[in-house]
């Protein structure tokens, strides 16, 4: 099972105690998945998910809520091994009983976006959200790229869906994915809260668990990466520094050095691996890295003019 469907079934064992927050969560669910079916003057609410969890949770909220009667559905899918599709069919007396779930109005006109009434306090807001994820989210593995969206086609619901989490500053956005809007939240610290919010506290915990893990690599990958590359640029400089030595010496000679400079110039071509540290701490008196470097840069200096004058030379013959 994969990270995003424990993240839902643990979702949908929730039972919440109060009746508006159920309304609400139920309304996010037929919102997101159902579709109004009118055959011979009859109505029914039709909603389908791939989820049997989702799926029990329609229909426990629907049959406890509405009290009408509710069936439910499983269509199996053989080819290519497609999960099972369930369809929770509810049949309302009138149309207005599906007023209390923000569906429709008083003259029986389908309401855009997310009722106001229906997320007025803070809990109902959390049950919404709950239930839109239930319906239309997923949530990449943590082990991956941090990723949740929840996916509608109607983009003033995409928007208000959009808000809604923002009320909670959880950094969401909107894109457009073909001919669906994606509400998404990308940050690993926002995923986090949302999980805590909705009551998914068992995906939360492994969802931290590996982003402990994978930071604490990234960390480790970082300091090895720099103590490499550090190490990379005091090989160079210490190759570089004997070059410019042997130069010196089979130019002008060492000997021609003041004694500061050819002290630290013999200790280089003994000890080439050493640090600038070592190689001060071999000096008598010691001498601490930065008086090293500028003994070593002096070299470096001597030996670019050097090689200037050769080529100069050179030109004139």
């Amino acid at each position: 099972m994969s990270f995003s469907a424990e993240t839902k079934d643990e979702l949908a064992r929730i039972e919440e105690k109060k009746r508006c927050c159920n309304v609400a969560e139920l309304a996010a669910l037929v919102r997101m998945d159902g579709t109004l079916q009118i055959s011979n003057q009859i109505y029914a609410l039709n909603v389908t998910t791939e989820s049997a969890p989702v799926a029990r949770k329609v229909y426990r909220l629907a049959k406890n809520l509405l009290g009408l009667p509710v069936d439910i559905m499983v269509r199996r899918k053989l080819r290519l091994k497609k999960n099972n599709s369930y369809m929770v069919k509810i049949y309302p007396r009138v149309l207005s009983d599906f007023q209390e779930l923000g569906l429709i109005d008083e003259e029986g006109e389908i309401l855009p976006g997310i009722p106001n009434f229906l997320v007025k306090k803070k809990c109902d807001r959390i049950a919404y959200l709950r239930g839109a994820f239930l319906a239309g989210g997923s949530i990449n593995n943590p082990e991956g790229t941090y990723h949740l969206e929840i996916i509608t086609n109607d983009a003033l619901h995409a928007d208000a869906l959009c808000l809604l989490l923002n009320r909670f500053q959880l950094g969401a956005k909107v894109s457009l994915r073909k001919n669906w809007h994606v509400v998404y939240i990308k940050e690993s610290e926002h995923i986090v809260k949302f999980l805590a919010l909705i009551g998914a506290h068992r995906a939360l915990l492994e969802f931290e668990n590996v982003r402990v893990l994978k930071d604490m690599r990234n960390q480790v990958n970082r300091l090895v990466n720099c103590e490499t590359a550090n190490l990379n640029k005091t090989v160079d400089a210490a190759v570089r520094q004997v070059e410019n030595i042997q130069k010196v010496a089979n130019t002008i000679g060492l000997q021609a050095l003041p004694d500061p400079i050819r002290e630290i110039a013999e200790l280089r071509l003994e000890y080439p691996d050493a640090s600038l540290k070592e190689l001060g701490e071999m000096l008598n008196p010691k001498v601490g890295k930065s008086g090293v470097n500028h003994r070593l840069r002096k070299i470096d200096e001597l030996a670019d003019k050097l090689e200037e004058r050769h080529k100069q030379v050179g030109r004139g013959g």
